[in-house]
């Protein structure tokens, strides 16, 4: 797959933009902040409905403009379709393919981008949260029903917090009893908890299973070095729990532990339980990455990550087609031997978008065509 077109409409500093793409390398040049990254974090947008850069809606939209469009024409297997975006901070988003509206839950899995970012240093070095969303974009761009699935889930968890945070209030009232009693509610909503948190938990579970083997070359290949490289789940389950994709094993282990943490989930009224706990433990040479790594080793575990990504999704198989890579800013941060590297091993990918303030950092073997863009505006193509 690779995008054809791409024209936007106030989106961020782009009041009107209009881009024809091909096949094969094409660099956006410019000085910081003319708008580089804001035609790749478009082109983002359209496979996940998020910025790699911010966590909401609202600063993708030009200051003074109600909405934002992205319009998009695409072409796999010599098939041209077209997405339309119009983002709209206020109320929800309105998205048409081919023409014809969808639910955002429809386009799932419809475009497939692997984008790596200075930002992607916290895959390493940052919270737990930064390496679920990691892992839970990979895995809807392989299985978009897991879109649905997360969806869920999170809205769950919203509605459980809420009623333990009422049913904590409630806690010893003689009259907190009947379908009124936000304890007996609970229950309920800890079905749904487990029976979705099962499903999400076993995804995550087999895609890292089927990751690993791919990070360990991808890292080797990137910081031309052997070493031993792992990235494991640990869940919030227990110690006791092993690893599986059993669903059934999954909700009975997410049961016990709602059980076993029932009185300290009252006391905090917060769900302690469940895959919005949980993290990836990414080690390197037997330890953890994270507080061991040098800044070198995690810049190149990163990359890994991403690298080892696009490869899975390359060879899966399925009606995805191969993703769109998109390199933001990445060769100013990697020293000369990373680069070629680098280049190196993305250079056959059938599309490939890089941004670079200047263009003698990007390696001569990453040829194609180059795009010139200052304050908003593309002036040369």
């Amino acid at each position: 797959m690779h995008v054809a077109s791409l024209a936007l409409t106030d989106f961020r500093n782009y009041q009107q933009a209009e881009l024809t793409l091909a096949p094969g390398v094409t660099t956006f040049v410019g000085a910081n902040g003319q708008g580089k990254t804001n035609l790749v974090e478009a082109v983002g947008y359209l496979s996940g409905f998020d910025s790699h850069r911010v966590a909401t809606d609202a600063p993708l939209v030009r200051h003074g403009a109600q909405r934002a469009v992205i319009r998009a024409g695409l072409v796999r297997d010599a098939r041209r379709t077209s997405i339309e975006i119009e983002i709209n901070p206020s109320r929800a988003n309105r998205v048409q393919l081919g023409g014809h509206p969808v639910r955002p839950r429809e386009l799932a899995g419809t475009v497939r981008t692997v984008l790596f970012a200075p930002e992607d240093l916290a895959l390493v070095k940052g919270d737990p949260s930064d390496r679920r969303r990691f892992l839970d974009t990979l895995l809807v761009a392989r299985a978009p029903k897991y879109a649905g699935v997360k969806a869920d889930f999170e809205r769950v968890v919203r509605q459980r917090n809420a009623l333990l945070k009422s049913a904590g209030g409630r806690r010893g009232r003689p009259d907190a009893g009947g379908t009124s009693d936000p304890l007996q509610t609970l229950m309920v909503w800890d079905e749904q908890l487990i029976d979705l948190g099962s499903a999400l938990l076993a995804g995550r579970i087999h895609l890292l299973d089927q990751l690993n083997p791919l990070l360990g070359k991808t890292y080797d290949a990137v910081a031309d070095a052997s070493a031993e490289v792992s990235a494991g789940y640990r869940w919030s389950l227990g110690e006791d729990v092993d690893l599986t994709v059993d669903r059934t094993v999954l909700a009975g282990a997410l049961r016990a532990a709602l059980e076993r943490r029932r009185r300290e989930e009252l006391e905090r009224a917060v769900t302690l339980v469940g895959p919005h706990r949980d993290d990836v433990l990414l080690s390197l040479a037997g330890v953890p990455a994270k507080g061991y790594a040098s800044h070198g080793e995690s810049w190149s575990l990163a990359l890994a990550l991403r690298l080892a990504s696009y490869q899975l999704l390359r060879d899966d198989g399925t009606s995805g087609g191969e993703p769109i890579l998109v390199l933001d800013d990445v060769f100013a941060e990697l020293d000369v031997e990373r680069r070629s590297r680098l280049a190196a091993l993305v250079g056959d990918a059938e599309q490939v978008l890089v941004t670079a303030a200047v263009a003698a950092d990007v390696p001569a073997t990453l040829t194609g065509a180059r795009v010139r863009v200052e304050r908003g505006t593309i002036v040369d193509a």
